[in-house]
């Protein structure tokens, strides 16, 4: 089953009048939605016992969870410093996804600087390498690390240097993020070709089953030359990418992946709408076969 969900709180949470994060559990619920990221993009700061009650109210009412990592992981830093502190943000992560039953988290790559790319990847790797260790050695071997692929040209993380990193174990997941791609290389998502082109090269590299469950972010992004600039809701219609061409591919291919709306205030609205274009889809293709 593909779930669906926002990334933090959306504008209408505490329109709603939730105040808490702990809650969005049942706001979700009320919505029909089933997933939901937290974000630790500032750092891992929610308290054992709050991830314990968050993790708790997601069971009870049917909502798959996932991590974000802080943003200022940077696993291809120069400074070995820098990336010693990226393994331990990423202990940080993963030890609170656990307290909160979620089983993934997502990972930003950091920036090549004024390295050559396949430098930084390197370094990314190996960093990488030494993280799943170390969590392996904490009893956290079972959240999984999904590098995300990134939407500024000058930073590391495009659609094959993310597939190269998930092949640092088996164990690593993808993660899709179509505005960032779309972003990166300049609105190049429009079709079903085009997003299938991107699903069938998972499965040349990573195998069928991690194809089929990868980890996904989706949202309009403006950009420009360099990349991502800013994150849109659906009503924006000079960028993309739109949604209805990957819902198509995601039925035809059998691909139940996690959809985490990045919209810009309306991540709610944003991907009950996604969910309602990809159950069209799926109707169609079943009524096919």
């Amino acid at each position: 089953m593909v779930k669906f969900g926002p990334a933090g709180t959306p504008d209408s949470f505490a329109k709603s009048g939730y105040k808490k994060s702990v809650e969005m559990p049942a706001f979700l619920e009320a919505l029909g939605l089933n997933a939901f990221e937290y974000q630790c993009g500032r750092g891992v700061r929610i308290t054992a016992e709050m991830a314990g009650t968050l993790g708790q109210n997601a069971k009870a009412h049917g909502v798959c969870l996932s991590l974000h990592a802080p943003y200022f992981i940077s696993l291809s830093g120069v400074k070995e410093e820098t990336r010693l502190k990226s393994i331990d943000y990423i202990l940080q992560s993963a030890r609170a996804a656990s307290q909160m039953g979620a089983k993934r988290i997502v990972v930003h790559s950091g920036s090549c600087g004024k390295m050559a790319r396949e430098e930084a990847l390197s370094l990314a790797v190996d960093t990488l390498q030494k993280a799943q260790k170390v969590l392996d050695e904490n009893g956290l071997g079972h959240i999984h690390i999904c590098p995300e692929v990134m939407g500024k040209i000058n930073q590391l993380g495009d659609l094959e240097e993310v597939l190269r990193l998930c092949l640092v174990d088996e164990r690593f997941i993808p993660c899709i993020d179509f505005g960032h791609l779309n972003a990166r290389t300049q609105g190049s998502l429009k079709t079903a070709e085009d997003f299938a082109r991107v699903i069938a090269r998972m499965g040349e590299v990573l195998g069928k089953e991690r194809m089929r469950a990868f980890h996904a972010h989706f949202s309009k992004i403006a950009y420009t030359t360099g990349g991502e600039k800013a994150h849109l809701t659906f009503e924006d219609t000079q960028f993309g990418p739109e949604f209805a061409p990957l819902a198509q591919v995601l039925a035809e291919y059998g691909c139940e992946p996690t959809i985490i709306c990045e919209s810009a205030g309306t991540q709610d609205t944003d991907a009950l709408a996604m969910q309602a274009m990809y159950k069209n889809c799926l109707q169609t293709q079943n009524a096919k076969a």
